[in-house]
């Protein structure tokens, strides 16, 4: 586990410097989102046309935000997250920069997705998000965002939602290849298949060992969260890369804490979004989230894959959507 300064040695961060404007956080979700738009056309330079697109899926829901204004309490402003780190928002955001990622992937805060036993980044042929959506450095992630408006906001910028075993690799620190045993019929047999064959790495996390306060874990769950509503629930998350040693070994950071993120679990070849499905899977919640150091409801670790929770196709209109639940994209390369 190396913190950003390790980074830049090992990876070659960079950069030539964006305008980075600090959003300014409104008392709607209609302001907040305005603001987080604004950010990601300024700080990842997402064009006109995705956002044109982005904003259509948006508006055809009245939760997807950065969490309920009227409930959510987020441990500390982006503004307090940079000082924590030396430095000004600006200043973090260029430091999370990496000139040999944005070579391989074609875009700022993304991370190529490999297997260091045997290749470097330029072999990776796709990348993960940097950070949470909307991936900007110390914005706040998108929360009450359904599976399939994950896989619609994806594409929408040409990318699209990974796969269970591509979230593993990224988390684990080496992508290896997909181990889908669709020949056993079940996402309850298949799940047990693969978490027995990782069962030697179930302590092994993003980071390496658990260790608390190291991650975006340490929040705290709204007194009137009373089982999940919009009303009552705050997305009580930190802002991203505010803890800049929680990332794996291959750089993706936040992956353990802050918001779980949806993922599709093929069931058959035909559902697999990294061979270029757009039918896709069923859904598969990934990570820990904002309380993991003190509410732990269920097991985690790298590689583990999930119970079917709230499952649906990834696709279905009806998908889950919670306040402590997100997602990132990936974008294949080759």
């Amino acid at each position: 586990m190396r913190p950003i300064a390790s980074l830049v040695l090992s990876f070659g961060l960079a950069l030539a410097p964006l305008a980075m404007p600090t959003a300014s956080y409104g008392q709607t979700l209609a302001q907040n989102n305005e603001a987080m738009f604004a950010e990601m056309r300024s700080v990842r330079g997402v064009s006109s046309s995705a956002m044109s697109r982005i904003r259509e899926i948006f508006a055809g829901s009245s939760w997807i935000g950065q969490g309920n204004p009227a409930v959510t309490r987020h441990p500390f402003t982006p503004a307090e997250a940079a000082s924590r780190q030396g430095g000004t928002v600006d200043s973090v955001r260029r430091r999370y920069r990496n000139a040999r990622f944005e070579r391989i992937c074609g875009h700022p805060y993304e991370v190529p997705l490999y297997d260091p036993a045997t290749q470097s980044p330029e072999d990776a042929t796709v990348c993960a998000f940097m950070f949470e959506y909307p991936n900007v450095p110390l914005a706040y992630p998108v929360t009450w965002v359904s599976a399939r408006e994950s896989a619609l906001l994806c594409a929408a910028e040409g990318a699209r939602i990974g796969d269970a075993h591509e979230w593993e690799g990224a988390a684990a620190g080496a992508l290896l290849e997909p181990d889908y045993p669709f020949h056993l019929g079940s996402q309850g047999a298949m799940r047990a298949w693969h978490n027995n064959r990782y069962a030697s790495q179930s302590n092994v996390y993003s980071i390496g060992q658990w260790r608390s306060g190291v991650c975006a874990t340490g929040s705290f769950k709204s007194g009137s969260c009373n089982g999940g509503s919009f009303t009552g629930c705050g997305s009580n998350t930190y802002p991203a890369g505010s803890f800049p040693q929680c990332h794996s070994p291959l750089g993706v950071y936040d992956i353990d804490g802050n918001a779980a993120e949806h993922m599709n679990l093929p069931l058959n070849e035909s559902q697999m979004a990294s061979r270029g499905s757009t039918e896709l899977g069923v859904t598969e919640m990934k990570g820990s989230w904002f309380i993991w150091d003190t509410v732990r409801a269920h097991p985690h670790w790298a590689r583990w894959r999930a119970p079917f929770w709230h499952g649906s196709r990834v696709m279905a209109q009806g998908s889950h959507r919670n306040y402590h639940l997100g997602f990132r994209c990936f974008r294949d390369v080759r």
